[in-house]
């Protein structure tokens, strides 16, 4: 498989001199000069689909072993990591899973997020349980969601969440979320190859006109369950021409820098969408984000093969100052050494390297 080439970036400070070690609460920037701004938080390894792309069923069965609550992070832990971020500059916070809505009382952790300053809390989630929480998590603070949906026709989409979910219980998912404000929604959908990619033109003529940004995500190879093959790949310039013979579109400027979606809009303005091209077309260059797991460790990527614990930290017995400082530095050395590409050096070996799976640390 060709490797993809390298996007050069604007040199970093080097971490090894103390000199060039920000102070508490300054903004960092890893050795390919990336800051961070994007936190993504895991609440829960759980998840109520089976999606063949993410936590097959032959993999993540009955007997799986799911992590205890003993394990994972208390609200107030998250929190506690979430204002260190803030404090160095994150500005947008994605709650995530395994199904995060599985998470008990989950619009209490987003109230309690919602209190730091200058931050956008999004959520990612397949949307079924929406209906009953949807209201609940817009007035506790959340401003956003995004939804997956991989499929309209309901026979196949059934078959890829391998649950038996139907289309319609997302549907209305999406709607609920909508009259609760929680907009603008993103609906993603993950395109398969040879699975799902019949319904490309289905599903961007459903969301036309909606006010819904919907997402073309190319397949990747996250984890080590979802036998991904470089073959059921459909790369994301072949979905937009498409798209653009039954509904002519034309490229717009990403909202900020760093953006992972390349936007397009409608012609006849009847509304935009967006593809992720993380196989084909690596924006590892301009990468923003840090992943913090269901049990407290953080990962610089999502390829990412391991992570670093911060649990440790939080239930140290140290006074409650001494163990910011520490986890402040923890989480500042972390970034600095951070060098990670993996898009941009992909080939047909490192895809058969074991990672982290997505349900572990999210999307």
């Amino acid at each position: 498989m060709k490797v993809i080439p390298i996007q050069h970036a604007a040199a970093a400070p080097s971490p090894a001199d103390p000199a060039n070690r920000p102070a508490p609460g300054l903004a960092l920037f890893d050795r390919r000069g990336r800051n961070v701004r994007d936190l993504r938080i895991s609440v829960t390894d759980r998840c109520n689909f089976r999606c063949v792309y993410c936590m097959p069923r032959e993999v993540f069965g009955d007997d799986y072993p799911f992590l205890p609550r003993a394990d994972l992070l208390s609200f107030e832990e998250i929190v506690r990591v979430a204002q260190l971020f803030v404090a160095r500059g994150v500005r947008k916070i994605r709650i995530t899973g395994g199904e995060p809505l599985l998470r008990k009382d989950i619009d209490r952790l987003i109230g309690m997020l919602a209190r730091l300053d200058g931050v956008e809390i999004t959520l990612t989630t397949n949307g079924v349980l929406l209906p009953k929480l949807a209201q609940r998590l817009r007035n506790a603070g959340l401003h956003r969601v995004t939804v997956s949906l991989d499929a309209l026709d309901d026979t196949l989409f059934r078959r890829m969440n391998d649950a038996d979910y139907p289309v319609e219980k997302v549907l209305e998912g999406i709607e609920a979320a909508r009259t609760a404000g929680l907009g603008p929604i993103k609906v993603n959908m993950v395109v398969k190859r040879g699975t799902n990619d019949s319904d490309i033109e289905a599903m961007a003529t459903h969301f036309r006109h909606s006010g819904h940004i919907l997402r073309f995500i190319e397949f990747m190879d996250v984890g080590a369950s979802n036998g991904w093959k470089m073959d059921e790949v459909l790369p994301s310039r072949d979905v937009i021409a498409r798209i653009d013979r039954v509904h002519p579109l034309e490229p717009i400027d990403p909202n900020y820098e760093g953006e992972v979606a390349e936007r397009w809009r409608y012609k006849d303005g009847a509304g935009e969408i967006g593809v992720i091209s993380s196989v084909t077309q690596a924006f590892c260059s301009t990468c923003t984000r840090i992943r913090l797991s269901t049990e407290g460790k953080l990962y610089t990527c999502l390829f990412a093969q391991a992570g670093h614990d911060l649990r440790a930290l939080l239930r140290s017995a140290d006074e409650a100052a001494s163990v910011d400082a520490r986890l402040d530095a923890a989480i500042a050395q972390v970034w600095q050494q951070r060098d990670d590409r993996y898009s941009e050096i992909r080939t047909a070996e490192t895809a058969t390297q074991r990672k982290i799976e997505m349900s572990y640390i999210g999307g």
